[in-house]
């Protein structure tokens, strides 16, 4: 399966009654654990290795495991795009690696009216999450950094062709410069908005269409 290097950030949604804004319902975060040392911070955007323990508050029942569950291994997930429910999007920004918080998360950030399999509809969720570790979304300022070999602030074919063959390798698949060649056509044909061989700065930035 080919690594993904585009990604559609959502922005946030506002409801309105009668001309004015709903509040936004809370999270309640509780820090569990924080490292001594912090390099970095979760934020929209960022891609987030994380452990999790999952149950209704209504009577405390595990409902999901990721330790304990399926094959027992942390989860990835994209931060801010609704790849996971609102309340974590929400509950888990501006976290370091190996901190632990407790997240209670109203229904209207969860699974709502409907629930899901083993949740009942309109069921408070706590959720035990660590993380253990945080890489660059794919249209991150720092992902763009890393593909700009020479610091240009924009992207060359070559720049855009060597991020994937090193994406390949680093995911266990052989390079292949005919497919790569191929693919490197596609994403310039999406993503070069003015047409002049290259893929600026605010181009990856700023223009999110998927691949």
């Amino acid at each position: 399966m080919i690594p993904e290097l585009w990604t559609c950030i959502f922005s946030a949604f506002f409801f309105y009654v009668h001309g004015a804004k709903l509040p936004e319902p809370e999270v309640k975060i509780e820090v569990l654990y924080k490292p001594f040392l912090c390099h970095r911070k979760s934020k929209y955007g960022d891609i987030l290795l994380v452990h999790y323990d999952g149950f209704l508050e209504s009577n405390g029942t595990m409902f999901h495991s990721s330790r304990h569950h399926g094959d027992k291994n942390p989860v990835w997930f994209t931060l801010g795009i609704r790849e996971a429910i609102k309340g974590w999007d929400k509950g888990l920004q501006g976290m370091c690696v190996g901190e632990k918080r407790k997240l209670t998360i109203p229904p209207s950030l969860a699974y709502g009216k409907e629930g899901k399999g083993k949740i009942p509809p309109e069921s408070t969720l706590i959720f035990d999450i660590e993380i253990i570790e945080i890489r660059n979304g794919p249209r991150s300022h720092e992902s763009f950094q890393e593909m700009d070999l020479n610091d240009d602030w924009k992207l060359s074919r070559s720049e855009v062709k060597e991020y994937l063959r090193k994406e390949f390798e680093r995911h266990g698949y052989a390079a292949n410069d005919t497919h790569h060649e191929v693919m490197v056509e596609d994403i310039f044909q999406k993503e070069d908005e003015d047409n002049d061989g290259y893929i600026s700065s605010r181009e990856f930035t700023y223009k999110h269409d998927e691949l």
